[in-house]
């Protein structure tokens, strides 16, 4: 390993001075979110309050909103703020009748807690709009960094509108980003019945900041692929069903399967 290391530097041309962004911490969550309100849509919502059963099928994440901010009390660390929001369809059911599609917005808000350094320097760059005087005065913040994939479906149930001082938060402002994802207006208020969803979602959460770094050249990079303007000059086909492996397995039963026969002549699958 050592004598890889030699030659591979050896291989180096020359050094260069690079900015990049600097991983300063990082965590990941897996959430599950009880009892999410879904905010139909207006003809959804009509479906709703005539059904006699609802189920949800797909959740779909439209946006997340992050912000930063210092911790006063715990020096180099930030309070990284996520709101998630969620496209969710699903079905409402009036006895046999062919069910009616329904769609709404979810949304989850989320905080965590990293280490984000004490950036002593402030940072201006001309591809940068001008900053707020709050901006100024609270100096280079570092970048929150969101990733998550869309949530999974884990139940949904019917509910009427709460009274009294139990009830949930109401939604008072959604992103016009993420209400021009939905063909009609969200109802906010004045229905009959309420769907509700408990999700499950996976996500990172990191902060950067940038740093100059010296790295080792060995090359420049540069295309070695030549471009193409029609369909024909893309590879050939044959060629690459040659690359792949023949799928063997597919053509034996699913090892998955447990030893215990059922009464059909089948197999149990083991949980």
């Amino acid at each position: 390993m050592p004598e890889n290391t030699i030659e591979t530097a050896a291989e180096a041309q020359q050094s260069v001075s690079i900015h990049t962004q600097q991983i300063t911490d990082s965590c990941l969550d897996k959430d599950c979110i009880e009892d999410l309100r879904v905010y139909l849509t207006e003809p959804s919502q009509e479906a709703l309050d005539g059904a006699t059963t609802a189920r949800a099928r797909v959740a779909e994440l439209l946006f997340a909103e992050v912000s930063v901010e210092q911790l006063n009390y715990k020096s180099g660390y930030h309070a990284v703020d996520v709101t998630f929001y969620y496209r969710i369809s699903g079905d409402a059911v009036l006895g046999g009748i062919r069910p009616t599609t329904i769609t709404g917005l979810a949304v989850f808000a989320k905080r965590v807690v990293l280490c984000g350094g004490a950036g002593a320097a402030k940072v201006f760059s001309s591809a940068d709009p001008t900053p707020s005087c709050d901006t100024l005065l609270n100096g280079s913040l570092p970048t929150a960094i969101v990733e998550a994939l869309d949530p999974m479906i884990l139940s949904a149930r019917l509910r009427e509108p709460c009274a009294g001082t139990e009830c949930e938060t109401e939604l008072t402002e959604v992103p016009p980003i993420v209400e021009g994802c939905f063909d009609d207006p969200l109802v906010m208020g004045g229905d009959r019945r309420r769907l509700f969803v408990t999700v499950g979602q996976f996500s990172t959460v990191r902060l950067e900041r940038g740093t100059q770094i010296t790295i080792p050249v060995y090359s420049y990079s540069a295309p070695t692929k030549e471009c193409c303007d029609d369909e024909g000059c893309e590879e050939d086909p044959c060629e690459l069903f040659s690359r792949i492996d023949f799928p063997m397995d597919a053509f034996f039963p699913d090892s998955a399967c447990g030893s215990t026969a059922d009464p059909t002549g089948g197999c149990v699958c083991n949980a």
